[in-house]
């Protein structure tokens, strides 16, 4: 029963973490541009420069 007592309060305090790196992320907008990103990856801007 004494592992319980210590879990507990390990869980809560490790939830509480978690919840405050969230928080911390939607704060620095980090959520903003999710679809932009996707669509970066797959344009083509290498192949418009011209080759030597």
């Amino acid at each position: 029963m004494s592992i319980v007592a210590t879990l507990i309060p390990v869980t809560l305090f490790l939830g509480g973490l978690g919840l405050a790196a969230f928080l911390w992320s939607l704060k620095r907008q980090q959520y903003d541009d999710p679809k932009g990103n996707a669509e970066r990856i797959l344009s083509s801007e290498w192949d418009d420069k011209p080759k030597p």
